[in-house]
C-alpha cells in the first residue's frame, strides 16, 4: 500500500490531514525535535561527529564495505526471509522497513509458477473444467480454455434495468443479520429479507481493486497486483460484455477521481462510459469510452476520497433517467466512498456525529442506500430494476493466521420487486458468482468466460476463493488450504468460532484443486485468453 499510495499523492494527504490532528502532532514533534537539538548543541555532540577528520582510505574501505553488504543482501535475501513466524504480525513487524518497501517495488507483479508450487497445465484445466461444469454448460473449444455458452431454455430475453453498488468496507458483522446488535444497518436489514441474500459469500480480497476484480471479470485474485491495476487490462472479457449482448448502456460511477487505483482505465477500456469528480491529473488515463465529470453544482459534501455516498447516488439517478427516456437498458455500476477513513458525511443525517468512527460512516452507508432506494421508487423506471448491494471487502483483514478467514465475510443483496424471489442463500460461495447467479435468475442465455457460477444450480460446487497479496488460498465448507509465495502450502481446519485455523496433514486432492483455480486463472491473463 505503501508503494501504491505514492501514486495517489492527492488521496493520501488529504485523507491524513482530515484524519489526524496535524496542527497539533506536527508543532509537538517539531518541539520534541528542538529540544533534543538544543541538548546535543549544549553537549558539543556535532563538533565531535562533523569536525573528525577521517582518512580517505578508512572512508574508503566503509563505503565498500557497505556496497558489498548491500549487493550481498539484493542478491542472496529476500524479504520473505523475515516471515519467520507462523504469526502473522510478528511477519509484518519483521517486514516493517526500507527493505521490504523495495522488495515491493520488485515484486509487483508475481509469476505463478516461479512463486507458487503448480501442476501441469494440462491436470489443471481439467480439473477446472470439471468444477465450471453444469447441465446447461457447453465448452467451446478443448484447449486450455474456460470460454462456454450458457443456454437457458426460458430465456425471453428480459431486459430489467440493473443498479449494482459495490459498497466500500461494509463487512458482514455490520448486520443484524449477521449477529450485529448495533442496528447501524437498518436499511440493508430490511431489504435483505425481500431479496435473494448471501448469507455465506466471501470476498476475494482485502483492497477495493480486488472487490472490482472479482464482480466484473469473475476471476479469482491473482498474485501479486489486481488485474485492475496491471498493464494489458483492456478489451477484457468482462460482464459489460455480457450486458452489451442485450443492447445495454454500461455507465461506471465513482465519487472520487478515477484515475485512483486507475479504475478509470479499466473500466473505461472494457466497455463502461465514466462518471467521476475529475480532478485534473497530470497523468491521463487510457478511457476508450466516453468520460463525464461530476461538477461542484452537484456536490453537496466532499473529503479526501470523494463526494458523500448520497451525491454519487443522486448522480446515478440522473443519468438512469437519461437513459430510461432514451429507451435504453442500463447497468449502473456504483462505487461508494463514504465508508472509508476519515469516515466523514454530512452532518444531521444520522445520530452519529460525522467522523466519530466506523460506526457512523457504516449507518450513513445504509442512511445514504435508503434514500437513494426512496427517491428510485418514485421513478418510471424503478419496477423493471434490479438492485445488486455488495462490499468490495471487509472493513479489516488484519489477524495473526496466515489468512483471517472471518474477515473475509460480506453480504450480497439481489432485489428486484416482482423480478427475484425473495430467498436466503446458505450456500459457500464467492465475489465472483454474484453476476453469473443474478444472470441466472435473468434467464439469460450468454457466452461466459468467467470462473463465477450460479450458485442456485444443483451442480454449484461450494466454496470460496480468498487472498492477500501474497498468500492464496481456497476454502471449502471448514477446510482452507493456503498456497505461499514461496512454493509452500499448508491444510487448516478453520473454528468459526474462534476464527483460528488448525494445522491438517496434506490432502493432495485439495492442494491440485486449489492450485488449479489460481494457476487457470493467472495463465488464461498471461496468454491473453481472457480478452
Amino acid at each position: 500500500m505503501a508503494v501504491d499510495y505514492l501514486i495517489y499523492t492527492f488521496e493520501v494527504v488529504q485523507n491524513i490531514h482530515e484524519s489526524y490532528p496535524l496542527y497539533v502532532l506536527i508543532p509537538s514533534m517539531f518541539l520534541i525535535t528542538g529540544i533534543i537539538f538544543y541538548y546535543f548543541w549544549k553537549k558539543h555532540f556535532f563538533e565531535e561527529t562533523f569536525q573528525n577528520k577521517i582518512a580517505f582510505r578508512f572512508r574508503l574501505v566503509n563505503f565498500l564495505v557497505s556496497i558489498l553488504l548491500m549487493l550481498f543482501y539484493v542478491v542472496f535475501v529476500t524479504n520473505s526471509a523475515a516471515e519467520w513466524s507462523k504469526n502473522r504480525y510478528s511477519n509484518e513487524i519483521s517486514k516493517a522497513g526500507i527493505y521490504s518497501f523495495f522488495a515491493e517495488l520488485r515484486n509487483n507483479k508475481l509469476d505463478y509458477k516461479t512463486f507458487y508450487n503448480s501442476i501441469a497445465d494440462e491436470e489443471a484445466f481439467k480439473i477446472i473444467r470439471a468444477n465450471l461444469k453444469e447441465d446447461n454448460a457447453a465448452f467451446l473449444t478443448n484447449d486450455f480454455s474456460i470460454k462456454r455458452k450458457i443456454s437457458d431454455s426460458l430465456d425471453i430475453n428480459s431486459k430489467p434495468n440493473v443498479v449494482f453498488v459495490l459498497i466500500e468496507s461494509m463487512s458482514a458483522s455490520f448486520m443484524t443479520e449477521f449477529g450485529n446488535q448495533e442496528n447501524i444497518t437498518p436499511f440493508l436489514d430490511s431489504i435483505a429479507n425481500q431479496s435473494l441474500f448471501f448469507k455465506n459469500l466471501y470476498a476475494t480480497g482485502n483492497r477495493t481493486v480486488r472487490g472490482m476484480e472479482a464482480v466484473t471479470l469473475s476471476i479469482p485474485p491473482t498474485p501479486g497486483q489486481s488485474i485492475v491495476k496491471r498493464p494489458n487490462n483492456a478489451n477484457l472479457y468482462t460482464i459489460s460484455n455480457v450486458f452489451k449482448s442485450k443492447n445495454y448502456q454500461c455507465n461506471f460511477f465513482y465519487g472520487g477521481d478515477g484515475y485512483f487505483d486507475n479504475m478509470n482505465a479499466f473500466y473505461g477500456g472494457n466497455g463502461f462510459d465514466i462518471y467521476d469528480r475529475g480532478r485534473g491529473s497530470i497523468l491521463s488515463d487510457a478511457i476508450k469510452t466516453k468520460r463525464y465529470n461530476i461538477d461542484d453544482n452537484e456536490v453537496t459534501f466532499e473529503n479526501a476520497w470523494g463526494i458523500c455516498d448520497e451525491d454519487i447516488y443522486n448522480k446515478m439517478i440522473k443519468v438512469a433517467d437519461e437513459n430510461y427516456k432514451k429507451n435504453k437498458p442500463f447497468l449502473n455500476f456504483i462505487m461508494t466512498t463514504s465508508n472509508h477513513r476519515p469516515y466523514t458525511y454530512p452532518s444531521n443525517k444520522i445520530d452519529i456525529p460525522s467522523g466519530s468512527g466506523r460506526e457512523g460512516a457504516v449507518k450513513y452507508s445504509d442512511y445514504a442506500l435508503q434514500q437513494m432506494f426512496a427517491v428510485a421508487k418514485n421513478k418510471p423506471w424503478f419496477k423493471n430494476t434490479i438492485f445488486v448491494f455488495i462490499a468490495d471487502h471487509c472493513a479489516s483483514s488484519a489477524g495473526k493466521d496466515e489468512i483471517d478467514v472471518k474477515n473475509y465475510q460480506i453480504p450480497a443483496i439481489i432485489y428486484g420487486q416482482n423480478l427475484i424471489q425473495p430467498q436466503k442463500v446458505t450456500k459457500l460461495c464467492s465475489q465472483i458468482d454474484v453476476f453469473p447467479t443474478l444472470f441466472g435468475q435473468l434467464h439469460w442465455s450468454y457466452t461466459s468466460n468467467f470462473f463465477g457460477t450460479n450458485v442456485l444450480k444443483k451442480a454449484y460446487k461450494e466454496r470460496a476463493l480468498i487472498g492477500t497479496y501474497l498468500k492464496l488460498a481456497h476454502k471449502t465448507n471448514e477446510n482452507v488450504c493456503i498456497l505461499s509465495n514461496q512454493k509452500k502450502n499448508a491444510n487448516y481446519k478453520w473454528n468459526p468460532i474462534s476464527n483460528h485455523l488448525l494445522l491438517l496433514p496434506e490432502n493432495k486432492s485439495k492442494l491440485f484443486e486449489t492450485i488449479a483455480w489460481y494457476q487457470t486463472a493467472d495463465y488464461l491473463y498471461l496468454n491473453n485468453k481472457l480478452k
